[in-house]
């Protein structure tokens, strides 16, 4: 470990705030002493979470509420922090004023963290000035402590770019904060080394004023004040604040003129919101308006609010209206009676009592989702009341869903895919406005762009799925109606087959005729299957030790996780998608699913199916996306209890570890294989054929549990091998909407060019290369099935996976069958396995012997969704499909009553 011999030094840490923790740890863990963390008294009996960290390690603690008295520094104060002896003061996050004789004392001074590049937006809120004034860079400096306010000379600087829909939260989560904590650290270490710079700040460009109001620039305005204390403009005579602005990407849809004061031209109400124009001519989306009397409406009612029907309350409604009233009066104890005009902000009600309010009804009646701005969008008694029974009768619910659908004529029909990210029963662009290309892998050209979540756009969907789960109506609901709806979901996947089944051949390559029957049929079972589950999941009792003499009940109840997430592989994008979903949701869970960046589209159609199944929001959220960003944002995020993964084993280890850190979430992992296919002389040779040829082109050989090498007894090898090629070449290649293809393209550009470099290596070290090897002179993505004989154990080919149309043959010797098993079992993977044979008694021995957690028999990838799939070794843990997969999303409580 070399930072174990670089020079250390005895610090001070002075400060507080989750950052100030991170800095605390990660300088120990480079060898760094702390000699005194300084940081704020206690709130509320909590202590800051750098004073828990140091008081968990032993580190002296000092929680000063002041370091001055009348402008003079406490004595008592100085007297303690020089008695730790330390040669540097770091001040990651600092809310006190700390005098010059502390700053100076250290032998090295003091650095300070400042979440700007200085000498930019000096002095508080520097991250709310970098978005108002629309600087395109953000950053952070670490610079000298001097006396002046920011003015110090500079350490180390970093700078990123502000994408278009930063906020102040996306900002420092993605990089002030992260990047900070490294910086810091860094800089510490520059300084005992010796080669810390102390470079001047100049005076030139230390204040910025945006000149043009261009769309960006009202944007940046509204994000730096939302919420408070808010931008604001004039409508129809009044002023309105405006909340949740984003940039507007694509075509502005249909909608009503709204005249705004200044504006250089009209805003639009749409459907989505409140569309406002720049100087430039481009457009921003505000979602919701609040007026001067404090009433908040959605921006897209603006013409419509105040139009609904007023219900008729039932006798219980009216009770539970009388004790809201109650709480009213008890929040407003200045107002002689609640009438239903009183209005709650009018009369003196503050964002404090918002919470309050909400909070006590959400107390009363149990199960109602309430949230802060329902106050803020009916302020009076009897607006505030008739919402409530809404949501109370589940009447809020529903706006019609909203699709953008891409459409393409194609395979004898229209087919409409949704192409934006699904977050809480709602089809949205990515928070950043970021789209990618999908491509048709037949072709080459492109389908359609589809949205590039963001990390904010998995927190919000995290956020969305754990309100679901905890407070919404699925975490409530009765598993038989919750069973009900997912037969339901399953009823609109069959009568949308044809369209999903084409969506998936144009999004993978996948043959039409295989995606119907297997991508969308199996789908479909899976859903049925696991629909059946919901009602059936129970514990058991248990006769305990100590049930004499008193009497004693031990009980076990299954109980859903919480807030899933799922990671799906490209090679199967809807089945993939429901081999872990409905298992996760037959136990009662909620989940977050990424798909396959390159194949996005089937999962996108499915959350539009699983609205019209009244799946509830938030249940089901889909962000299409990178691994490396959204997949590692669910594999760090605290609020997720559970990550089911299908992918390679080096991503899987990867998430295995950010789960593990983050908050330890339980993992399934279904990774590579290197599935080996043992056929004896004495098999049905034509059925050998058959299934041996489709344990490796099945699915061109995008396959998880593809036979990834084949072991042929020596007496029928030239035979077995003869017979494949024959039938390799009546094989047809070509566009997968045809209905006699055998063989479409490979998924996507990188993964053929990686089947090719395969075949290269396989030739070079020597393998006879038999058949194909190339790929076809068409369009697209097209390699031709693949033969290689004479491979031998040591050779590349033999040991790593190919995932495509290659067969990888080997010979063994005539009645050498522990030999064979030996070679079978030499490798790290251990997914799936097969024999063919006719002596049974040869069959139940090697299937025993076989190390994977598949054997197939006489046959091949015949899986059933009631049959547990799952790997050994490093091709993973945990299962998919059976009753074992519904554990997988399920903890087991022990309750144990004396009676």
């Amino acid at each position: 470990m070399s930072h174990y011999y670089q020079n250390k030094l005895k610090l001070a840490i002075i400060g507080q705030s989750l950052f100030g923790q991170e800095v605390y740890s990660n300088l120990r863990k480079q060898g760094h002493r702390v000699v005194g963390v300084f940081t704020v008294p206690d709130k509320d009996g909590k202590a800051d979470p750098l004073a828990v960290a140091a008081e968990k390690d032993g580190t002296p603690v000092f929680k000063f509420p002041r370091w001055r008295v009348k402008g003079n520094p406490i004595p008592e104060v100085v007297d303690a922090y020089k008695a730790v002896g330390a040669e540097l003061n770091v001040m990651p996050f600092c809310s006190q004023f700390i005098p010059m004789n502390i700053i100076d004392h250290p032998k090295h001074g003091s650095i300070i963290y400042h979440p700007s590049i200085l000498p930019l937006h000096r002095g508080a809120s520097a991250i709310n000035w970098t978005l108002i004034h629309g600087d395109k860079k953000a950053g952070f400096t670490v610079f000298w402590a001097d006396d002046g306010l920011d003015t110090g000379p500079i350490l180390l600087q970093r700078e990123c770019a502000v994408e278009p829909n930063d906020t102040v939260d996306t900002l420092y989560n993605r990089f002030l904060f992260p990047e900070g904590i490294k910086a810091m650290v860094e800089s510490v270490q520059l300084i005992a080394d010796g080669k810390a710079p102390r470079v001047p700040q100049t005076e030139e460009g230390a204040t910025l004023i945006s000149k043009q109001i261009l769309y960006h620039a009202i944007h940046n305005w509204i994000r730096g004040h939302d919420k408070v204390p808010g931008a604001w403009t004039v409508i129809d005579g009044q002023s309105v604040t405006l909340y949740g602005s984003s940039m507007l990407a694509g075509q502005v849809p249909a909608g009503q003129p709204l005249e705004i004061d200044g504006a250089s031209q009209p805003g639009l109400v749409t459907k989505n919101g409140l569309v406002l124009y720049g100087a430039d001519g481009k457009a921003l989306l505000v979602k919701n308006l609040q007026f001067e009397d404090g009433k908040m409406i959605p921006a897209s009612k603006y013409f419509s609010s105040g139009e609904s029907t007023s219900l008729d309350l039932t006798d219980d409604e009216k009770k539970m209206a009388e004790e809201i009233r109650s709480i009213w009066k008890g929040i407003l104890s200045n107002v002689p009676a609640i009438e239903d005009t009183t209005d709650f902000f009018k009369s003196g009600a503050a964002s404090m009592d918002v919470v309050r309010l909400v909070e006590e009804v959400k107390q009363k009646c149990a199960g109602v989702q309430l949230q802060n701005e329902d106050v803020y969008m009916a302020t009076t008694f009897q607006d505030f009341i008739q919402m409530f029974v809404r949501k109370l009768r589940g009447e809020d619910q529903e706006e019609e869903l909203v699709v953008d659908y891409a459409t393409k004529e194609v395979n004898n029909m229209t087919v409409k895919m949704p192409y934006q990210c699904f977050i809480n029963g709602k089809f949205e662009d990515a928070e950043n406005g970021k789209s990618y290309d999908t491509i048709n892998p037949t072709d080459g050209s492109v389908i359609c762009k589809v949205s590039y979540a963001s990390v904010g756009d998995v927190d919000r969907a995290v956020a969305a799925a754990k309100e679901a789960y905890e407070i919404g109506p699925w975490g409530r609901m009765n598993p038989r109606d919750r069973g009900s709806l997912l037969y339901r979901l399953a009823d609109l996947m069959e009568e949308h087959q044809e369209e999903l089944a084409t969506i998936e051949s144009i999004d993978s390559g996948a043959v039409y005729t295989l995606a119907l029957k297997t991508h969308v049929g199996m789908s479909i079972q899976t859903f049925r299957y696991f629909a059946g589950w919901c009602d059936k999941i129970q514990g058991k009792t248990i006769p305990i030790n100590q049930a004499r003499p008193n009497r004693n009940l031990t009980f076990t109840k299954k109980e859903p996780l919480g807030v899933c997430a799922i990671v799906i592989p490209w090679n199967y994008p809807l089945m993939m998608l429901a081999w872990k979903s409905a298992a996760c949701l037959a136990a009662g869970n909620t989940l977050v699913l990424k798909p396959a960046q390159v194949t996005p589209l089937t999962a996108l159609k499915f959350a539009e199916l699983s609205v019209k199944a009244g799946i509830p929001k938030g249940v089901i959220n889909i962000l299409p996306g990178s691994g490396g960003m959204v997949g590692q944002r669910l594999s760090d995020h605290p609020d997720i209890r559970k990550l089911g993964f299908t992918g390679s084993t080096p991503i899987g280890k990867q998430i295995m570890k950010s789960c593990a850190l983050s908050n330890l979430k339980k993992v399934s992992l279904e990774l590579g294989g290197k599935s080996p296919l043992i056929i004896f002389s004495d098999c049905d040779m034509d059925k050998a054929v058959r299934m041996g040829m489709s344990s490796v082109y099945f699915n061109k050989g995008e396959n998880c549990i593809a036979a990834g090498r084949l072991f042929v007894e020596e007496s029928i090898h030239d035979e077995y091998i003869s017979r494949v090629v024959e039938e390799i070449k009546k094989m047809k290649i070509g566009d997968p909407l045809d209905r006699s293809t055998d063989h479409g393209p490979q998924n996507h550009k990188a993964h053929l060019d990686k089947l090719l470099e395969y075949c290269e290596v396989g030739v070079k070290e020597g393998a006879t290369l038999v058949y194909g090897g190339r790929q076809v002179d068409r369009p697209g993505f097209f390699m031709e099935p693949t033969v290689f004989t004479d491979v031998e154990d040591h050779m590349f080919i033999a040991k790593e996976e190919s995932f495509g149309p290659v067969m990888v043959v080997s010979k063994f010797k005539d009645g050498d069958v522990d030999g064979v098993l030996q070679r079978a079992n030499d490798t790290e993977y251990g997914l799936a396995s097969g024999v063919f044979t006719r002596d049974i008694n040869k069959a139940m021995y090697v299937s025993e012997r076989l190390e994977a957690g598949t054997v197939f028999v006489n046959t091949y990838n015949k899986t059933d969704v009631a049959s547990p799939f799952g790997g050994f070794k490093q091709s993973g843990f945990g299962k998919d499909l059976g009753e074992d997969a519904l554990m997988e999303y399920l903890k087991t409580k022990a309750v144990t009553v004396e009676y």
